[in-house]
């Protein structure tokens, strides 16, 4: 009888993580259930008692707070991400960069809810990294930003939808600080503008695997993810591997 796992994923991991699992099974026949989330909010329903086999996690923060508890173990990371600005794509907007964009207070700023979602920490970060160059800039920002994904109570996004995107489009905001990855989903709408964040002032985000179970199949499916072909799904989504240069 063939084993089955339980996977709670970070939901930035979802475009990956689909043809990912579908390799995996065919290839060892052991099937994994996925779940998508938040990871915060992953990591509680896990401490409230929901089955996992595997957490992957966009921070190290969440899984390892389950491996003090001796919930998990293992933990190690397994892909890289970056943030970027996407804004609505306006003459008044296109000709700006990237810090006249952040600074600019007529545009509403959307980003996802720190605490419960990694991508509203590391924006955070972001925002105590340019206050440093920038007095006064991560301050206000903090205070402009609207936590519109990624919460207890958040909008839903519309599966197969990019939030970024949909918020755009659905005018709930006019800019919105995500993950760089989704930049080649996004590529080709001349609605919406990507722009990228300059180094030394954006944030690498760190994702990471662990397991909560000693089986042998769960053994196997995080091996599977270090490995050239489940990295190549992350490459082939847009993440960085843990080895690759910012």
């Amino acid at each position: 009888m063939k084993s089955t796992l339980t996977l709670l994923a970070a939901g930035s991991l979802r475009r990956a993580f689909i043809p990912l699992q579908a390799k995996f099974t065919q290839q060892t026949g052991i099937a994994v259930d996925m779940v998508f989330g938040p990871a915060g909010l992953l990591r509680e329903r896990i401490e409230n008692g929901a089955a996992c086999s595997v957490f992957a996690s966009a921070n190290r923060q969440h899984p390892q707070a389950l491996s003090d508890a001796g919930r998990a173990h293992g933990l190690q990371p397994f892909a890289r991400n970056q943030l970027i600005l996407t804004v609505k794509n306006t003459p008044e907007t296109a000709a700006k960069d990237w810090l006249a964009l952040l600074s600019d207070n007529s545009l509403r700023l959307g980003t996802s809810t720190p605490l419960c979602d990694p991508s509203g920490d590391y924006t955070w970060q972001l925002f105590d990294s340019l206050d440093v160059d920038y007095p006064g800039l991560g301050a206000s920002l903090k205070q402009r930003a609207i936590p519109l994904v990624g919460g207890r109570h958040s909008l839903s996004v519309p599966p197969g939808e990019i939030a970024s995107r949909w918020l755009i489009q659905q005018d709930l905001t006019d800019l919105f600080i995500g993950y760089a990855h989704y930049a080649s989903a996004l590529d080709g709408d001349r609605s919406i503008r990507n722009i990228t964040i300059p180094q030394p002032w954006n944030i690498r985000c760190e994702y990471y695997l662990a397991m909560l179970d000693e089986s042998d199949a769960a053994r196997q499916f995080c091996q599977f993810i270090l490995a050239d072909e489940g990295q190549r799904c992350l490459r082939g989504a847009g993440f960085l591997a843990v080895s690759d240069e910012d």
